[in-house]
């Protein structure tokens, strides 16, 4: 019998099966995997909050008694608004600073509006221009101008009757032989140009007694309508370049600066919250969220205020389970558990500020 010889694909084969060996072995220890592993458990009982007494995991005391725990953070009654510009341009002015209260209307940024003032002053211009020639249509000539017409009309028809006279008596005397032919033409069309000025005399004079007519009236009313359009449209633009605050609220933090160009898809310019009511937005774990109704009170700890509560009940329950918004420095931290947003709003929030994290305990649904 040949002696067997180690080759390399035969250690390939015994590693493989050693590895195999030890996935069994540890999957022997481990136990069912429906069972909870003794890491899984420390774990556990390292991110889990005591519901009753002691401390939480920031060191602040916890209320007792039967209540739903969970991390949340600090905003404005209403949520926080980010304030920005409807326009790109660059940033003239920044009218506020952190910690102004303002009122709604109040203007917060002004961006360049050069040529936008100037369009507005042209499109006023335009807008007296339209405006003079309404009147002067729809009122007609004035007065002293209507009686100028009517002499006019008198004066041409008064020279137009002497001219007919003239020719009236050469042609009497063109009968004896006493007025050349040349001299009777002249005479004719002297009266038949004066009779023709009298007659446009008259007809002006008979329009001005009239007044405009219709058609000259709705043209200018129509020129007016434009002129006021393009006034309005030319404000509207210069508007758009000055940001006004839509609420009551404190400034919380100006992202803008004076000569910056500001782009509407970047960073607001500032950012604005009524902080006269604070309120907390809790995250609640799906499985408590049973426990949780509305009206229900509510504590809220602060790690930088460890021996305060801050009291509240509960003014509004999420509609949609979503993801953790407020997360802890802890390592051991889960990330994939769902949440459903609690908002209680506090009775006295001072000294909290909007963002702060804070630990939140509501009283169980009986």
């Amino acid at each position: 019998m040949s002696a067997f010889r180690f080759r390399p694909m035969h250690a390939g084969l015994v590693l493989g099966a050693l590895t195999l060996f030890g996935v069994i072995l540890r999957g022997v220890a481990e136990g069912p995997p429906n069972l909870a592993r003794a890491a899984d458990s420390e774990k556990a009982k390292r991110e889990a909050v005591p519901m009753t007494g002691g401390k939480d995991q920031h060191g602040a005391a916890v209320q007792e008694g039967d209540f739903v725990a969970g991390n949340g953070v600090v905003e404005p009654n209403g949520r926080e608004i980010r304030v920005a510009a409807s326009v790109p341009g660059r940033v003239a002015r920044i009218l506020v600073k952190e910690g102004d209260f303002v009122e709604p209307g109040a203007p917060l940024v002004e961006l360049e509006s050069v040529v936008e003032r100037a369009g507005l002053r042209a499109a006023e211009a335009e807008v007296h221009g339209a405006q003079a020639d309404f009147d002067r249509v729809s009122r007609g000539l004035r007065r002293e101008d209507v009686d100028a017409v009517i002499d006019e009309a008198n004066s041409s028809r008064s020279r137009a009757d002497l001219s007919k006279g003239t020719l009236q008596r050469l042609e009497a005397l063109s009968k004896a032989g006493g007025v050349s032919a040349d001299e009777l033409d002249r005479a004719r069309q002297s009266a038949a140009s004066d009779d023709s000025l009298a007659r446009a005399a008259d007809a002006r004079r008979r329009g001005a007694l009239a007044g405009s007519r219709a058609e000259d009236i709705l043209a200018a009313k129509a020129r007016l309508e434009l002129s006021r359009a393009r006034r309005d449209q030319s404000q509207a633009q210069l508007d758009r370049l000055t940001v006004n605050a839509i609420q009551a609220g404190e400034i919380l933090q100006v992202k803008a600066r004076a000569g910056e160009y500001y782009n509407v898809q970047g960073d607001p310019l500032l950012i604005l919250g009524d902080t006269r009511t604070l309120r907390v937005r809790l995250d609640i774990d799906e499985r408590d969220v049973a426990k949780v109704a509305v009206d229900a009170s509510a504590i809220v700890t602060a790690e930088a205020f460890r021996d305060k509560k801050f009291k509240g009940k509960v003014v509004e329950i999420g509609r949609r389970m979503g993801r953790k918004n407020v997360r802890t420095d802890d390592p051991n931290e889960r990330f994939d558990t769902k949440i459903l947003e609690v908002i209680v709003l506090l009775e006295d929030s001072k000294p909290l500020v909007p963002g702060e994290r804070v630990t939140g305990f509501v009283a169980f649904k009986r």
